[in-house]
């Protein structure tokens, strides 16, 4: 399995290598276009799960995109690595850049609707690496609704769905309010999954499938000169469901622990190109 995630890797990173040759050589005459952004955060929290605490995480991105098809890398730094319910580090009490994310996407637009399928790789330190599929539809209409279905093909087989819309509103000189929610489910389905049980003390029932993980935030988009913004925002994150925070004698009903109401805040820095 760690071969077959190498060279999905190298096939990624090949990937990316040519398409930004590709939006360099062509930048000129074409619709190409990117973005390098840096976000500054109390915590790293990824579909309800707590996966920092009591740090400061810093979280670098860069993307290209050129008719239609898109590269993009994301990172996440963290200032002092602390277990929490869902997190168990792999370097405690030290700094440590643990996750990269590479995706790669294709989109295609009809009338209002998109449609964009793609690959993301998650080079995780904390937790073995995997990868998965993606599905989103969006229609370009008021609150801009997406539905996105996201595929783990390697090492936790399961399908998360997510529903999100978002809104922005002028405020003065070019400054917008930023608002958005969004909801996920999950539904896993190979052992992994096996929920928590009473009878056993262990993790034997059924495979965890849940109204997960829910999430609203507002921010604000400063731009600070033509191509670059600052984007201070705040984020309140919580369970969906009983099951979702559910915990017996002790233990997590979730293998992967339970979630927490969980507040994020912090800043991003944004250059378009």
């Amino acid at each position: 399995m760690k071969t077959k995630r190498n060279i999905s890797l190298i096939l990624v990173l090949m990937c990316t290598v040519l398409a930004v040759s590709a939006i360099t050589v062509n930048a000129e005459e074409t619709d190409a276009s990117g973005n390098a952004s840096v976000g500054v955060f109390n915590k790293y929290v990824f579909r309800g799960y707590e996966l920092s605490a009591g740090s400061i995480v810093v979280q670098p991105s860069a993307g290209i995109s050129y008719k239609g098809f898109s590269a993009s890398f994301w990172g996440n730094i963290d200032s002092e690595e602390n277990p929490t319910q869902n997190y168990v580090p792999d370097r405690p009490d030290e700094r440590s850049f643990n996750e990269t994310d590479l995706t790669l996407s294709y989109t295609y637009a009809i009338d209002k609707v998109s449609l964009t399928g793609g690959y993301i790789y998650y080079g995780t330190k904390y937790a073995t690496e995997t990868e998965e599929l993606f599905l989103t539809v969006g229609y370009d209409t008021l609150l801009s609704p997406t539905l996105s279905v996201y595929r783990d093909i390697t090492e936790y087989p399961g399908t998360y769905v997510n529903i999100a819309v978002a809104h922005s509103l002028s405020l003065v000189k070019k400054i917008t309010i930023d608002l958005g929610a969004s909801a996920g489910y999950f539904l896993g389905d190979n052992e992994y999954w096996n929920t928590y049980e009473r009878s056993t003390g262990d993790y034997t029932g059924d495979k965890y499938k849940a109204f997960h993980d829910g999430m609203v935030k507002a921010g604000l988009t400063v731009p600070l000169a033509e191509n670059i913004s600052v984007q201070p925002v705040a984020q309140y994150w919580f369970p969906l469901s009983g099951k979702a925070k559910k915990t017996i004698d002790g233990s997590a009903y979730n293998i992967n622990g339970k979630l927490d109401d969980t507040v994020v805040a912090g800043v991003n820095i944004t250059l378009s190109f």
